[in-house]
């Protein structure tokens, strides 16, 4: 069973921080959502930030503006991971430099469509 972290996860069904989590369930994945406003997303404990996730993730999963990621990618690089997903929206030359600099896998594409689902399905 995969692990896997949202970063940017929501309570919000309608964003796609909520509906990557759902997927992610579906496919038997254990899903850590990472979100400071929330306690618990979809029946899953939230945590505040990837370095309170209790374990290394295999997948790291992106639902945030690059301005706010920017700041966080050391923590996802300390914590590790195999996979980091850049979802439509949260890449910029910026990111793009720093996780090179950090040495993460960086796949820039959308999560769900690469579980073989369609966000309007969830």
């Amino acid at each position: 069973m995969k692990s896997v972290v949202i970063l940017g996860a929501s309570a919000d069904r309608n964003k796609f921080g909520n509906k990557s989590l759902r997927a992610y369930q579906q496919k038997g994945c254990a899903v850590y959502p990472v979100n400071p406003r929330e306690t618990e997303i979809e029946g899953a404990r939230a945590y505040k930030s990837v370095s309170d996730v209790p374990v290394r993730p295999d997948i790291v999963t992106i639902y945030l503006p690059p301005e706010k990621l920017l700041p966080l990618l050391a923590g996802i690089a300390a914590k590790g991971c195999d996979e980091l997903w850049l979802n439509p929206g949260t890449e910029s030359d910026a990111v793009l430099a720093e996780v090179e600099r950090l040495g993460l896998k960086v796949i820039q594409a959308c999560s769900i469509v690469g579980l073989g689902l369609s966000p309007r399905s969830l």
